[in-house]
């Protein structure tokens, strides 16, 4: 039988706004005898006893991620319907069934209504990743309910969440696959081939959020001395290497992604040597480099996990985009990004805009960028909107 959770009077606001989560301030008391665990799904009344929403039950400040506000049940057909409505959304908007390109996000969190989720489809396989013991609990259910979805199309769903779960959920959590095998780690994006390490690289393997922003780094590489900061994998080097660059240079501390991107480059660009890797500090490289560029991409990590640590993370974007001005060729161009979602769109700028006034430049913005359309935000949540990004200008 579901759990009830009854809320403080005047509570309900943000749910009435469908806004899908429930702090822990806005309850008010459980009922029934056996005491809540956390993942348990539980139904939501208000203070007056009114039906409101149903959601997975976690402790900490968001006490309740809501999955519906209708009275449904939480089943097997509940999970193959959001898998399916999410699919559609990609084929709808051409990302899926797109020639050259196999790589999207399929489940984007509460932009798809499945809050605590995250589902990364690379060719045949799928790379799921819970950021909630509620959608932990359910794991098994959400495989099920992709092979039903993509039936022979999917051969294998793999689970990452080791270090996306509560750590004070004490889960023992390994990652692994939950159906299926596969050792084919080429997936295909715009035509171009990329090695996705599932197993042991960040997020699910790949940042497919920069999909579309690569894209832009290869219209505008042509003739360009690139350096592309905190590579990773090296997705923007290989755009810029297609596009046409004088020279690519790729740098990253961890010296597994340097290996990635060597071995990214020499599958798309076989024996081309305009390419180089470095594992390195960005700080360090960028403040005694001695190449002059005119492309500089700056795509570092979250500077900021949560807002206790938003003064820090501006500090540290207006000192790396404040280098990369003092350094930048006359006519370059910078694109520079932040994903953390705890800066906001105007901070980040201002952040930006602070440094080029330290480096003395004269900056012109060309294109103000986000999150592609596979990773849509909820009109209702719009903390959704987490990566934002600038293309600049500077004289």
């Amino acid at each position: 039988m579901m759990k009830t959770i009854i809320l403080r009077k005047g509570k309900e606001e943000s749910l009435r706004r469908y806004h899908p989560w429930i702090f822990s301030g806005a309850v008010h008391h459980t009922e029934g005898n056996d005491p809540l665990e956390e993942g348990d799904i539980v139904e939501v009344l208000s203070s007056d006893g009114r039906f409101l929403a149903i959601g997975h039950w976690q402790i900490g400040s968001i006490a309740v991620r809501v999955l519906t506000f209708k009275r449904q049940r939480i089943d097997q057909a509940f999970w193959r319907r959001r898998i399916a409505a999410a699919l559609e959304v990609r084929r709808s908007i051409g990302v899926v069934g797109k020639e050259g390109n196999d790589t999207c996000r399929l489940v984007h969190g509460e932009g798809d209504n499945l809050p605590g989720l995250v589902i990364d489809i690379y060719g045949s396989t799928a790379v799921m990743q819970a950021h909630s013991v509620g959608m932990h609990v359910c794991r098994h259910e959400l495989a099920e309910a992709l092979r039903e979805v993509f039936g022979e199309k999917l051969k294998a769903v793999y689970y990452k969440s080791e270090s996306t779960l509560p750590f004070k959920a004490q889960l023992g959590q390994e990652n692994g696959f939950l159906w299926g095998e596969s050792s084919d780690d080429i997936a295909y994006e715009n035509g171009l081939a990329f090695h996705i390490d599932w197993l042991k690289g960040q997020k699910t393997g790949f940042f497919i959020d920069q999909r579309d922003n690569r894209a832009l780094v290869e219209r505008y590489a042509h003739g360009r001395r690139v350096l592309n900061m905190f590579c990773y994998t090296g997705g923007f080097s290989v755009y810029a290497m297609r596009g046409g660059a004088e020279l690519v240079h790729s740098v990253d501390s961890s010296a597994k992604a340097v290996e990635l991107v060597d071995a990214n480059v020499e599958y798309n660009f076989p024996g081309d040597n305009r390419h180089a890797a470095f594992a390195e500090d960005a700080f360090r490289y960028m403040e005694q480099m001695q190449e002059e560029y005119n492309l500089i991409i700056l795509d570092p990590p979250a500077f900021a996990k949560h807002k206790d640590a938003l003064h820090n993370a501006l500090r540290g974007y207006t000192k790396l985009n404040a280098k990369a001005f003092e350094k930048i060729q006359p006519g370059g161009i910078l694109f520079t990004f932040s994903c953390s979602q705890a800066v906001d769109k105007e901070h980040f700028r201002t952040a930006v805009f602070t440094a080029a006034a330290m480096a003395r430049r004269k900056v012109r913005i060309l294109h103000q960028l986000h999150q592609p359309a596979d990773h849509p935000v909820n009109i209702y949540h719009p903390e959704g909107e987490y990566l934002k990004g600038l293309v600049l200008y500077v004289e």
